[in-house]
């Protein structure tokens, strides 16, 4: 029996470490595509329509920062889904925590296409949005840490970063997937778009996520998970130890995705509210220069993973983060040209140092906390950065617009979301380097 076994690699196969590992990437970046699909779905209806339907006032403006303010909603409850699916993650295993998270989501942006409008349902509508709203950030709250640990303990040795850029990637996608849904949409007459047309990118949501399942169910739990369980090691708090021995390391996790999560929403969800609004772009023209600048980071953003694995890291965060705060203000003043062809020249350019870090930014965090609270701090530092600071972006962002006038004032918050990054990225990695040392010192003293 045993020759046969070793005979037939189909035998094998299942329990192959290097297939797992590919299985294992792939399953993430699905999942992940999904999980953002249903979260990017919302913040660009936000900026279309939400704000007409379920928030009316005399002024659009009010209702714009309404819907904005419904979209922060999403951002304060991710760090309790952080905590909460973390500590599952952390106690009963990664596979069956990343199932949970994905059912969730699925059914909340479905149940969000069926939604009542202000309009018929008077304050119960945006209510019930605002409900579904925070289960979708308890959701991706859990998804996107599960995700991002499942990968990368399932990864070869010294290829972490790699592995965990599957996730990430499902972060343009998931994108990609939504700006189109609603450009191809928007594209009908304005009273279908208002009163049918754009529930239709919810309820496709539904059709999503049982792909998603099959896919991640195919997975084996990570070998670090399975070892935690063997030898009797798993945590019984995790939220607790992290709080107790961990809270520095969380601090910089939390700034060291700072600009890697609000990106993102200076571009969609703030730039599309203000180029409609304020600029004179038509909502088709100018979500096909975000559709654009999607496609560049979902090309370029692997590479970031390649840099920081080939170069020293330090200086890969250094050589991806520092043209941000150029490109940025280039962006800018792209889209205040007025041009379809610059504004997609300058999202183009300002998404590519961001996309390359946020490749490299999961692996990084991955591997700066034990495998016993990997799930729970590393899900703590980015729920807790994208309430505080990506959530408020498009807030901010309007707040500012209208009280200077000016988006010079938009543009140097964001500069000051780049230096937050890049100070807390390097020490970040300043203290992985000096942990790693201590352990290898504290290996050979055993060995002698």
């Amino acid at each position: 029996m045993a020759a046969s076994s070793l005979d037939n690699p189909h035998h094998q196969a299942p329990h192959d470490p290097a297939r797992q590992a590919r299985k294992a990437g792939i399953a993430s970046f699905v999942g992940t595509t999904i999980e953002w699909y249903d979260f990017y779905a919302y913040s660009t209806a936000a900026a279309l329509v939400l704000g007409k339907l379920f928030f009316p006032s005399s002024s659009p403006m009010v209702g714009t920062l309404a819907a904005f303010a419904s979209f922060w909603v999403g951002f304060l409850a991710r760090p309790i889904g952080g905590i909460v699916f973390g500590h599952l993650g952390d106690k009963v295993g990664r596979k069956k925590t990343l199932i949970i998270t994905l059912m969730l989501m699925g059914f909340c942006t479905t149940a969000m296409g069926f939604l009542p409008t202000y309009a018929q349902a008077g304050v119960t509508a945006p209510v019930l949005l605002i409900f579904l709203r925070l289960l979708q950030g308890i959701a991706m709250g859990g998804e996107w840490g599960g995700a991002v640990v499942l990968s990368s303990e399932h990864a070869p040795k010294g290829k972490e970063i790699l592995y965990s850029a599957f996730a990430q990637q499902g972060s343009p996608a998931g994108n990609l997937l939504a700006t189109v849904a609603f450009l191809v949409i928007s594209m009908l007459p304005d009273h279908q778009f208002m009163t049918w047309g754009w529930r239709v990118p919810f309820l496709m949501s539904a059709l999503l996520v049982i792909v998603g399942m099959f896919i991640r169910m195919s997975v084996d739990e990570s070998p670090a998970m399975k070892e935690l369980q063997a030898k009797n090691k798993v945590v019984k708090l995790p939220i607790g130890e992290v709080l107790r021995h961990h809270k520095s390391l969380v601090a910089m996790g939390v700034g060291a995705c700072v600009i890697a999560l609000s990106a993102t929403y200076f571009k969609t969800t703030f730039a599309l509210s203000w180029a409609v609004t304020s600029i004179g772009f038509d909502r088709t023209q100018f979500l096909s220069v975000i559709t654009f600048a999607i496609v560049v980071q979902l090309i370029v953003q692997p590479f970031g993973a390649v840099l920081a694995t080939k170069l020293d890291l330090k200086k890969a965060i250094i050589y991806m983060l520092v043209p941000e705060i150029v490109a940025l203000p280039i962006m800018f003043m792209m889209i205040a040209t007025g041009s379809t062809k610059l504004a997609m020249f300058g999202m183009a350019l300002a998404s590519i140092p961001h996309s390359l870090y946020y490749a490299a930014m999961a692996g990084m965090l991955a591997k700066a906390f034990p495998a016993q609270v990997r799930y729970t701090g590393i899900s703590l530092s980015y729920q807790i950065c994208g309430m505080v600071f990506a959530g408020t972006t498009p807030i901010l962002g309007q707040f500012l617009l209208g009280a200077t006038g000016s988006i010079l004032s938009v543009v140097a918050l964001g500069i000051v979301h780049v230096i937050i990054t890049l100070v807390c990225a390097l020490m970040l990695v300043s203290r992985m380097h000096s942990q790693e040392a201590m352990s290898e010192r504290s290996a050979v003293a055993q060995r002698v």
